[in-house]
């Protein structure tokens, strides 16, 4: 997986990171595009229009189709009302590349839990009055997507851009960063450069806050691809756009350290662990999530969960632990892991197009075709893709 480093020049919000990356990493536009369709209603398209902001070229992200005019409409919103729950479903019910759907409503999930605390209502009550526009719906599971197909990529962001003045939302004029987005962002570094207006969106927030550590290190590397997503507004003096910078690791493998967190349960059922094992899976900062069988005391049975965890959201980590388990205490400790350079390439394999990741050993190489690509085919075919897949790498 490669480093990406996040240039927000002129801010960041769903539709620019979108671009930015699918600018920088055309192979993934078949896949986020697709998924980003699955989602919305009959009449309306997505594209990646060429746009040029403050002299430079970039892409932008939004929607198409006969029906585009009425999207902010009323009417549109018994498709789409708006509510956590009912934003989850619909995500759910659509048949998205596999990841997305996990990592989009961990983007949701962040969003409803600030503002819930924001606005003090209950989750489940929460309404997200600006993702009630597909747009917005749009960007969150694109970004989704993204995040999926580039499971293990290490993210940094430069200094946001903290802009000012006021915001016009459903709740009224709010101050700029809006108090969800200052919530998400906290401990990130911000800059002011003196252009006001709302520079960081909610759903911008949330993908950084999702993505990136507030704490972590600048990539480094080989540069070996760049993109530019260009934002609505026009903005004095600079181009409103984010760049994405993507970097491969030169080192022959390269070492962090990673929290470990670790517990057993002995009273959850089976579908329990499984529904609690895909929420922990989601929660950002979450590199990988094991479970094993062991016996404890009086020969009980019981599960034993091992979580990796970036140690900038360990924290956040261990709340989700208690909230989704049933356990009553659990152990930390911090490790330091070594990583072989990997990279991810989709090939064309017979009429599909499968992800497949080389992982570099010394000198030697390894393929794997993702599963997820070839998940819903039979056995034989399956297993004809995942040749024809890792031969033409």
């Amino acid at each position: 997986m490669p480093d990406i480093h996040l240039d927000a020049v002129g801010g960041i919000a769903g539709d620019m990171f979108v671009a930015a990356l699918l600018d920088a990493l055309p192979d993934l536009q078949p896949r986020v595009l697709a998924d980003a369709r699955a989602v919305l209603p009959p009449g309306y398209g997505v594209a990646l229009p060429a746009r040029r902001s403050g002299g430079l070229k970039a892409l932008g992200f939004g929607l198409t189709g006969t029906d585009r005019q009425h999207h902010h409409h009323h009417d549109d919103h018994h498709d789409n009302s708006g509510s956590f729950a009912d934003m989850v479903a619909r995500i759910r019910g659509a048949a998205l590349h596999g990841g997305t759907a996990d990592k989009a409503i961990g983007l949701l999930t962040l969003i409803a839990e600030v503002e819930a605390d924001i606005h003090q209502v209950p989750l489940e009550q929460v309404h997200f009055h600006e993702i009630a526009d597909w747009d917005s719906l749009v960007d969150v599971v694109a970004a989704g997507s993204i995040a999926a197909a580039l499971d293990g990529a290490r993210w940094s962001v430069s200094p946001l851009p903290r802009g000012g003045g006021l915001v016009k939302t459903h709740h009224g004029l709010l101050p700029v960063p809006a108090p969800a987005t200052a919530a998400l962002l906290t401990g990130f570094t911000w800059r002011d450069d003196g252009v006001t207006g709302e520079r960081v969106t909610p759903t911008g927030a949330a993908i950084l806050r999702f993505l990136a550590d507030p704490g972590g290190s600048s990539t480094e590397g080989r540069l070996v691809a760049s993109g530019s997503g260009a934002g609505t507004r026009v903005l004095p003096g600079l181009p409103n756009i984010l760049r994405a910078l993507v970097f491969e690791p030169t080192e022959a493998a390269s070492g962090d350290e990673v929290g470990v967190l670790g517990f057993e349960v002995d009273d959850m059922t089976g579908e329990e662990i499984a529904v609690a094992a895909d929420r922990l899976r989601a929660v950002p900062g979450v590199l990988d999530l094991t479970i094993g069988q062991v016996q404890g005391k009086k020969g009980r049975p019981m599960q034993s969960f091992r979580l990796l965890v970036r140690p900038g959201h360990q924290d956040a980590v261990v709340a989700r632990c208690f909230l989704e388990t049933s356990t009553i205490g659990l152990r930390v400790s911090r490790e330091r892991r070594v990583v072989l350079p990997r990279r991810l390439a989709r090939v064309a394999a017979g009429s599909a197009s499968v992800g497949v990741k080389t992982v570099e050993r010394g000198g030697a190489r390894s393929t794997k075709a993702e599963a997820d690509d070839l998940a819903g085919d039979s056995l034989d075919a399956r297993r004809r893709m995942k040749r024809l897949a890792e031969d033409a790498v």
